[in-house]
């Protein structure tokens, strides 16, 4: 949610501001603002409801805006509805302090009853404008020191830019739960929420902990801890380059994001893969906590979630032992039973989920081992869990998940893999099989991804349904809430997603002519009760696209209207193919109905927001 870019240096500061954020918009957001600081005109405002073109045309592609230090913001809507007024950046009152703000201020209607007593006239309904005017109400002269009372004041979640006036050859930024990324450049200085808005003009990054403050000039940055102690930052290269955030031709970058998708698992996997083994050098877990594991959980949110739904199934067939999912929103509320003998593993795109942090420290202060399965090098959840697998997805800038989802699942499949070995749960030779297939997936995801034609009509038939329901039982169960969950994400459509065991118990009641069922049949032991589904959904007049394997295309084809066959695989690893067809159904479907598919309503790319 949210973006934030700073920049200080020597060339004018609104149009790299402008660029920045464009390579934010897929975060979320609904209105757009810049400060940028004049020699000549103070501290200059533009901000604007609605999309960031809105804004960029206000000041003329950033032409009408001079100087060489600034802030901007892109702002998903928390407290105020979206309007003008609410949006970033936040100007104090004497218009000295401007400031741009991730996150929630929790304690912001006291601060503001405080300083409406003393005289201060807020101008917006926000929680973020009280940094702005408490920090005008502690400074004396060094925005630095202000900053520090501020944060001192303040309670919950916040990465903050401060641009201030009479201390115009420098930026202060700072972090509670929420990223910032620090930007190294020549006689330059940046600072971002995330990496993308960086890339095109520097490689070289750090990432600021809980507690820190940035000071950026034009010669460099220094960062200091909570008791203004200067930290020496690490600093990393970012080994992707900018071509892998852009469209490169393809009309959307979900479509770009679902066609990566064979070459992005063939990165997260092969090099895990050596003489017929799962060796994940990167997991810092000893054999011998693994072997005495009682529990696992998988805790997460959206598609991340669905990763574990379909982890749990793949888990307990080759450990035999408990695997629960739990949503990372829910999993801290539910005294969840864990111990030292339980692993707690993690998945987050970004590793900036606020919800999956707090279930993370939760895990941890209940004494269980964690083990974050994330995207993003240095993200918070990587640095806080005791172990982390990293997917080595790439930029993924498209709202709805695709290739993050299948290098998480991939990953946790290698993962239980791993731990048979070690448990003995399973046998080498089987192992040995699995891996093997593994390493056929991309080639098979490569085949669907040649026949999206196919896909495309099938979507041409069925988007204007405006209630679609997924059966399916076992891992296909598990498939279905994930494309149930991207087709109402881009598409706008209600849709649901059943374990087909369920029809029986109420929900064959919502079935009545004309109804679309997508029922997923891959999953060879439970076919023929997959069938029995079909008859029973079309006796009541649905229509039904089916989804299963080559092997079993034939059988499936004489009970539904339409069908989609993927390629034969070991069974646990036909998620991984079926997901794909799954994810074109959903994106064709949007796009015949003119959805904004990289950037759908109310949605944002990473929640850090409870």
């Amino acid at each position: 949610m949210c973006g934030i870019v700073g920049f200080i240096g020597s060339e004018p500061a609104a149009p790299l501001l402008l660029a920045g954020l464009a390579r934010l918009e897929y975060r979320g957001y609904d209105s757009a603002g810049l400060a940028v600081y004049d020699s000549e005109r103070g501290l200059q405002l533009a901000k604007a409801k609605g999309r960031l073109k809105v804004l960029s045309d206000i000041v003329d592609g950033g032409k009408s805006i001079h100087g060489t230090a600034g802030v901007g913001h892109t702002r998903w809507a928390t407290h105020g509805e979206p309007s003008d007024a609410n949006s970033h950046p936040h100007l104090s009152d004497s218009g000295k302090i401007a400031v741009v703000h991730n996150g929630i201020i929790e304690n912001y209607m006291e601060i503001k009853e405080y300083l409406t007593a003393h005289g201060v006239v807020f101008h917006s309904d926000t929680d973020t404008e009280v940094v702005a005017q408490l920090l005008e109400y502690y400074y004396k002269g060094d925005i630095v020191e202000a900053t520090y009372k501020v944060l001192h004041r303040i309670q919950g979640s916040y990465a903050l830019g401060i641009v201030c006036a009479d201390n115009p050859d420098q930026l202060v930024a700072a972090r509670k739960d929420s990223p910032l990324v620090l930007g190294y450049g020549q006689g330059c200085s940046f600072l971002a929420s995330d990496v993308t808005a960086l890339i095109k003009y520097t490689k070289t990054v750090s990432y600021m902990e809980d507690g820190e403050l940035a000071i950026l000039t034009r010669d460099g940055i220094q960062v200091y801890d909570q008791l203004n102690c200067p930290v020496e930052k690490e600093k990393s290269t970012v080994d992707w380059d900018i071509s892998d955030a852009e469209k490169g031709g393809y009309e959307h970058f979900m479509f770009k994001e679902i066609m990566e998708q064979p070459e992005a698992y063939r990165k997260a996997a092969f090099p895990r893969i050596k003489n017929d083994r799962v060796e994940l050098e990167d997991l810092n877990l000893e054999e011998d906590f693994i072997r005495q594991l009682s529990r696992i959980y998988v805790v997460a949110c959206g598609s991340s979630y669905h990763v574990g739904v379909v982890g749990k199934y793949l888990m307990e067939k080759m450990l035999r032992r408990p695997v629960e999912v739990a949503l990372a929103s829910e999993f801290r509320y539910a005294s969840p039973i864990v111990d030292e003998h339980s692993l707690v593993v993690v998945i987050s795109q970004s590793g900036e989920t606020l919800d999956t942090m707090a279930a993370l420290r939760e895990a941890k202060r209940l004494g269980a081992k964690t083990l974050a399965i994330v995207n993003v090098v240095g993200s918070s959840i990587a640095k806080e869990a005791d172990s982390v697998l990293y997917t080595w997805a790439g930029p993924e800038i498209a709202v709805a998940t695709t290739k993050a989802y299948s290098t998480q699942l991939v990953v946790l499949t290698l993962l239980g893999l791993h731990f048979a070995q070690v448990m003995g749960t399973l046998p080498q030779e089987e192992i040995a099989e699995v891996l093997h297939q593994i390493r056929l997936i991309p080639t098979k995801m490569e085949e669907i991804l040649s026949r999206t034609a196919d896909i495309q009509y099938f979507a041409s038939q069925y988007f204007n349904h405006e209630s679609i329901f997924f059966i399916g039982r076992n891992l296909d169960y598990a498939m279905g809430l994930e494309g149930s969950l991207k087709l109402k994400e881009i598409s706008y459509i209600h849709s649901e997603a059943y374990a087909a065991g369920e029809l029986k118990h109420g929900t064959i009641s919502l079935i009545e002519p004309g109804t679309l069922v997508i029922a997923l049949a891959t999953y060879a032991p439970l076919f023929e009760k997959d069938v029995s589904n079909v008859i029973e959904v079309k006796s009541r007049g649905a229509t039904v696209l089916g989804l299963t394997t080559w092997q079993m295309a034939e059988e499936l084809r004489k009970h539904t209207d339409t069908l989609i066959a993927i390629p034969d695989t070991h069974p646990l690893l036909l998620p991984s193919l079926a997901v794909v067809p799954l994810q074109l159904f959903a994106y064709y479907v949007a796009l015949q109905r003119g959805c904004d598919i990289d950037k759908p309503r109310n949605l944002a790319k990473s929640v850090t927001v409870e």
